[in-house]
């Protein structure tokens, strides 16, 4: 018997049938669109027919090279429209993309194709080197070399064979694999903070609960949207906000191959005046103090979602006064694959990330894995139907983390009386001061609510065998570093927290070091320290 996971009282979503591959799920429920716009690139636009067609190209192309369904393909590519048709295009096939952080070295990628033995690595031109070198150093030679120049006008010569190239000249696949859809689909990398990048496994109908739980109930993404996601496809966050949700619905999605700077994206929005923005909140927080701030009438923006990072309170609530538009802070994982806990437009509690996704369950549970009450922190544990499978290749920090039907999210928690919960900060990076526990990120909230603070962590150092805390600051442009501005700063925490919780120390910084997901590194901060 179906079982029907609850998005609303009124809205049961059904599963996928047992046989189900999400690529040909997708061009299905695209059939009537192929002459609408799928995807705004920096080279230009494709339709949902160009899409499906590349695609099936794509799957053409790979099975010709050998690679064979269930083997691995590694895709080291910048935003532009080849990276969906490559991942559309392997999963069609029923070839496993895994799909890598463009930002890595050469040794990391060399332990990527090592770790998921690639049968071949799709590569955009200007990340050629490090993989380049990644490949010289490993010693299997059956891994292909392919690289992707969308635009040809400003091609190099080559002596790999170039993807646009295979893709345009390879018959379309006519039948998509007839896969599973609890058959392994495609792997993402963990970020490796704590040790070497874990192969994240995940299934075909892991990207149809995303898209039915989160984007369409609580995002409330539909056909006539433009969406435009600042964080890149090779993330958990990336992936869902570009690919699966606008595709699952028959929205057009904007592509950006370069970093992310708000003046970067200000072009964006003012351009194609997208109506859905995924961001970060340094991303955000950025993008309020910029001089090129466009005004509310020069864009089209009628929801935000933010993640990777809890967002503060008061530039949540700078930007929906400026835009008019909310920002739905949310928290998901790779594990997870998307936002499991979140807040609803119209409800928006900013300082909070909100309530359970429908369709998912968390718990606070305290070190002996009891429940916690209301307003205690607790270790957050996450369960529903997009968990992953496993980490490849893993089993002692699989068994660590998946647990039953439960996921050991790593994360701590408290939740309020009114349900929504308030985050307190990675596991491993709460404090002890004064016998009592300290979240950095409470103490941080409190510092980005002063004007003169653009960003700010907190760490704890050891004082003559004690714990202390210690802010790093980064100040707004008009501000400069002073010993008063210091004191004025631990007495503003002073005001909003209990004693024991203010910085003893404030450090003065021009930047905080950041993972490539936007999150703030703090063990970077201790090594400082």
């Amino acid at each position: 018997m179906e079982t029907l996971l609850e998005t609303s009282a009124r809205e049961p979503v059904a599963p996928p049938p047992p046989l189900f591959n999400f690529a040909r799920h997708l061009f299905q429920l695209n059939e009537a669109r192929a002459s609408k716009v799928a995807y705004i690139d920096d080279h230009g636009a494709t339709t949902y027919g160009e899409l499906e067609q590349r695609a099936r190209r794509c799957a053409s192309a790979l099975l010709a090279l050998g690679v064979h369904p269930e083997e691995r393909v590694l895709l080291v590519m910048l935003d532009t429209v080849s990276l969906p048709v490559a991942f559309l295009g392997a999963l069609y096939a029923g070839i496993v993309p895994v799909v890598a952080n463009t930002l890595l070295t050469a040794a990391d990628y060399t332990y990527m194709l090592t770790h998921s033995h690639a049968r071949a690595v799709i590569v955009s031109e200007p990340l050629l080197p490090n993989v380049t070198e990644a490949l010289s150093s490993i010693d299997d030679d059956g891994c292909q070399l392919i690289v992707s120049q969308p635009d040809a006008s400003t091609e190099k010569p080559l002596t790999a064979p170039r993807f646009e190239t295979l893709v345009d000249t390879a018959p379309p696949a006519l039948k998509g694999c007839a896969s599973n859809a609890d058959d392994i689909a495609f792997w993402l990398y963990s970020s490796g903070s704590t040790g070497k990048p874990k192969g994240t496994v995940h299934t075909h109908a892991n990207l149809y609960w995303t898209a039915e739980l989160y984007a369409k109930p609580v995002l409330g993404i539909v056909e006539s949207d433009v969406v435009f996601s600042a964080a890149k496809l090779f993330f958990a966050y990336g992936l869902g906000n570009a690919l699966t949700f606008p595709l699952s619905v028959g929205a057009t999605a904007i592509l950006m191959a370069e970093r992310p700077t708000a003046d970067a994206i200000f072009t964006r929005l003012v351009k194609h005046r997208p109506t859905v923005f995924y961001g970060v909140p340094t991303l955000y927080a950025n993008m309020l103090v910029s001089p090129n701030l466009p005004a509310r009438a020069d864009v089209a923006i009628r929801v935000c979602a933010s993640a990777g990072e809890a967002l503060p309170r008061d530039v949540g609530e700078r930007f929906t006064a400026h835009f008019g538009a909310e920002i739905l802070d949310g928290i998901g994982s790779t594990e997870m694959l998307h936002i499991f806990l979140s807040n609803r437009a119209g409800e928006v509690e900013y300082g909070t990330t909100g309530r359970p996704v429908p369709g998912y369950e968390v718990e606070l549970r305290d070190e002996a894995g009891r429940p916690v009450p209301d307003d205690e922190v607790g270790d957050l544990f996450i369960k529903g139907p997009s968990a992953a499978l496993m980490y490849w290749s893993n089993r002692e920090k699989t068994r660590a983390t998946f647990l039953g039907e439960w996921i050991r999210s790593g994360d701590k928690y408290r939740r309020l009386a009114n349900g929504c919960y308030v985050y307190a900060g990675r596991s491993d990076d709460m404090l002890k001061v004064s016998g009592q526990y300290v979240s950095p990120v409470e103490v941080e909230m409190v510092l980005v609510a002063h004007p003169a603070v653009l960003e700010a962590a907190v760490v704890g150092v050891d004082h003559g065998g004690l714990v202390k805390t210690r802010a790093f600051v980064v100040l707004k442009r008009d501000f400069m570093p002073s010993e008063m501005l210091a004191d004025e700063l631990k007495a503003f925490v002073k005001e909003r927290l209990a004693p024991h919780k203010y910085p003893r120390d404030i450090v003065f910084t021009d930047d905080l070091p950041k993972t490539a997901t936007g999150k703030i590194q703090r063990f970077k901060l201790r090594e400082l320290s």
